[in-house]
């Protein structure tokens, strides 16, 4: 245990779904306010995530909780139970190694004070948790599509069939062909079989406004070539859907975890592993027409096979340059009319993704890529890569700050106002106390102003206090050699695609904008992220770059670039940064 005489605790709660109750976080916390007091330690800060998986290490308060401990905030943890910090073996081992670096211990309600044997068998039993949940999760979804039922979301075409059963509750997972949605389902068959391509189909849908597929109540709204074609392999889209002639198969693929990013990838399963149920009352289209598109489908693909083998540039993409976008600015072209992408929809031009594939937008103009680097770059190197534009941000991230810790002192004289009130009913409670008014519910109330107490007086400790601003004196300078260098490094073959990726993290977006007035029929304007302007400078002589940094705060400047590059304006955000 700690020598410290004063002795301070911060308790983390946590609960992992939507469908739990908020209420879960208030009676965890209730229980470590409870441990802390006996234990005679004050508890200095609560930290908690709502509806977070405890498998992943990427939670708001989790993190918070890290950085807070590095700031040498408190000298224990209190939790109610292992599995609240972390369900994951590596994610628990480091916390418990970070915390005990830092001379910190972690105490929970469940299994006391946390040691290395604790973390080894907390953390396995945790992860035969999380898989034998999974199994079972599993072992139930796939009695479900033997059974004919669904096994988690109802595909176009359908609508949920609920039943009421002898006990007052209702079916579950029985589906119905939905009549409208099931003649479009034809429809779409039909024209493809017909000659049509996706990409046209979508476009009559939207016209027409047929209401497009939402999953989950999520996307556009409107109908895209990618809804009707999808993924023959994975079996998505309306065109491999096999349900739509009365197989449902199930398990086609699992989905596993970026230990790095803890996002969901899917990976294909073997055919000899998928689950497959006749549904015939469930069938929409008949056998012939199924074949007839499946044999278009296969054509199609083996035409485009041969024409990537076949080509001279072999621009077709692969696995070693899928992450690499082919051009300078791909993925940052948007379209000023819609916000859709703009794409590349022909070996040379631009134009917008929502008006060639899905017909949903007016915009119908191109420009080549040449154009569109070219206008750019040369309007960067003469309009804003200049020492106006840095002295300009210097002026604005001082506003700013100075904004910020406005907005500091009044949560400050907020937070100071409520601490007033809660302090002085408290003193009248202890008066009225002391006089033999004691009633029951007095003691509940007493503790719920204490415990107020205790958090507006955490809160106001952890308000930064107002700080000087450092900037290097000859930054602008600094920033201006460098960005030359930049330029440089564009126009030589050697150093061009580094310098493209140093490039492509400055911009946020490019906007084109339809304008008979404007050069190639467009106004472009650009968003670029100049936040890293400070990064610029490290390393610098005399550079003050973490100066700034005090209390966590850092800037961020995004700057857009007006019609030809003329003129430019920036605006100030400010967040918390790990360190």
């Amino acid at each position: 245990m700690t020598d410290k005489t004063h002795k301070r605790a911060v308790i983390y709660a946590r609960y992992s779904t939507d469908m739990q109750s908020a209420a879960s976080i208030a009676d965890q916390v209730r229980i470590c306010r409870k441990l802390a007091q006996e234990r005679g330690w004050e508890v200095v800060e609560v930290f908690s995530d709502e509806a977070l998986s405890g498998e992943s290490h990427l939670r708001p308060g989790f993190q918070r909780l890290q950085q807070a401990a590095l700031d040498g905030a408190f000298d224990f943890v209190v939790s109610e139970a292992m599995d609240r910090l972390s369900r994951d073996q590596e994610h628990i081992a480091g916390l418990h190694k970070r915390m005990r670096y830092l001379g910190i211990e972690i105490i929970t309600k469940s299994e006391g004070v946390i040691t290395e044997m604790r973390v080894g068998l907390g953390g396995t039993m945790s992860a035969l948790f999380l898989r034998n949940l999974a199994a079972k999760t599993h072992r139930g979804l796939e009695g479900r599509v033997k059974a004919g039922k669904s096994a988690g979301g109802i595909s176009y075409g359908y609508r949920l069939d609920r039943q009421p059963l002898p006990d007052g509750t209702f079916t579950t997972g029985d589906r119905v062909i939905d009549p409208d949605e099931a003649a479009i389902v034809r429809r779409i068959f039909e024209e493809y079989d017909q000659g049509r391509s996706a990409r046209t189909i979508a476009m009559g849908l939207n016209k027409d406004s047929v209401p497009a597929p939402r999953a989950g109540g999520k996307g556009s709204g409107t109908w895209s070539f990618s809804t009707i074609s999808g993924n023959w392999k994975r079996g998505t889209g309306i065109l491999n859907n096999e349900l739509y002639i009365g197989r449902l198969v199930w398990n086609r693929q699992r989905f596993v975890k970026d230990p790095d990013t803890n996002k969901r990838q899917a990976r294909l399963n073997p055919p000899e592993e998928w689950v497959i149920h006749d549904v015939p009352d469930l069938r929409i289209i008949d056998d012939d027409l199924w074949e007839r598109v499946k044999r278009r489908q296969g054509a199609i693909r083996d035409d485009i096979v041969t024409a990537r083998d076949t080509a001279p540039d072999q621009r077709a993409p692969r696995a070693e340059r899928g992450k690499r976008p082919s051009y300078l600015f791909s993925g940052l072209l948007r379209c000023g009319c819609c916000g859709s992408n703009y794409i590349m929809i022909s070996a040379t031009r631009y134009g917008c993704a929502s008006a060639r594939n899905k017909g949903t937008c007016d915009n119908r103009k191109t420009i080549t890529r040449r154009d569109v680097e070219t206008r750019i770059l040369t309007g960067l190197r003469q309009k804003l890569w200049t020492q106006d534009m840095v002295r300009e941000f210097i002026k604005e991230f001082h506003v700013a700050m100075r904004d910020a810790d406005t907005k500091a002192a009044r949560a400050r004289i907020a937070h100071q106002k409520r601490l007033e009130e809660v302090t002085r009913e408290i003193t009248n409670m202890v008066d009225a106390i002391a006089k033999g008014m004691f009633h029951e519910s007095m003691k509940a109330r007493m503790d719920a102003l204490e415990a107020e107490r205790k958090d507006l007086e955490a809160r106001l400790n952890a308000l930064p206090d107002p700080s000087p601003i450092f900037l290097h004196p000859r930054l602008s300078d600094v920033y201006a050699d460098k960005i030359e260098d930049l330029s440089a490094a564009l126009d030589h073959p050697d150093t061009r695609m580094q310098a493209a990726e140093l490039l492509r993290g400055l911009v946020e977006r490019i906007t084109l904008r339809p304008d008979p007035d404007a050069p190639n029929g467009h106004v472009i304007e650009l968003y670029g992220e100049l936040g890293a302007i400070i990064a610029l400078c490290d390393g610098e002589g005399g550079t003050n770059a973490n100066a700034h940094r005090e209390g966590g705060r850092v800037g961020q400047v995004t700057m857009v670039a007006g019609t030809g590059f003329g003129h430019y304006f920036t605006k100030m955000t400010r967040y918390r940064a790990a360190p």
